[in-house]
């Protein structure tokens, strides 16, 4: 499935997607942040694109003129995600590389994740996460309607073998209908 914004195409990843994901992966401003490790070649890359990206209802970030991944949504529906859900909520995650920050690329596309999972999916229920210190991600919550809801510390996170500390924001149906 495809899904299409103003600026964006939210497609699947294909393998083919590895060497731009590796040229963006590769930073260590996006991924430790983000929650899991620098990618260190394009067959690392490519690897995560066969074992994490190619989960259902994962979408490489596209602009619209070349079709070229340049970050990705995804959203992890009841027990696919890390939270304790019921199998009306997911949660969304996010990144996008860093020559794309600050252009409002990510809050437009979580928006029409936000829209596919409660007009098509009938969710009832969003939940968004950041870590301590990764302001950017928190504004593009808010930005998406998103408001905070509790904080887990000293969370063990694997990935990236590390204790953090973990914000919980949410969205709910009735919110989105409301302020959409």
């Amino acid at each position: 499935m495809e899904l299409f914004t103003e600026r964006l195409i939210l497609r699947p990843w294909n393998e083919s997607d590895a060497e731009s994901l590796y040229e963006y992966a590769k930073d260590d401003r996006v991924s430790p942040i983000a929650g899991w490790p620098v990618h260190t070649s394009v067959e690392n890359s490519r690897e995560i694109i066969k074992s994490v990206l190619s989960a259902p209802e994962t979408y490489a970030v596209c602009l619209k003129d070349d079709n070229r991944a340049i970050g990705s949504v995804g959203l992890k529906i009841g027990n696919q995600s890390n939270l304790d859900l019921t199998d009306t909520e997911g949660t969304i995650g996010y990144w996008i590389g860093v020559p794309f920050w600050g252009q409002g690329l990510i809050p437009e596309a979580t928006r029409e994740i936000i829209r596919h999972a409660f007009e098509d999916l009938s969710l009832e229920t969003l939940w968004c996460a950041y870590f301590d210190g990764n302001e950017k991600s928190r504004r593009a919550m808010e930005k998406c309607g998103f408001t905070y809801h509790h904080t887990n510390k000293d969370i063990y996170w694997q990935l990236t073998d590390d204790i953090r500390t973990e914000h919980i924001t949410r969205l709910t149906k009735e919110e989105y209908l409301e302020n959409r």
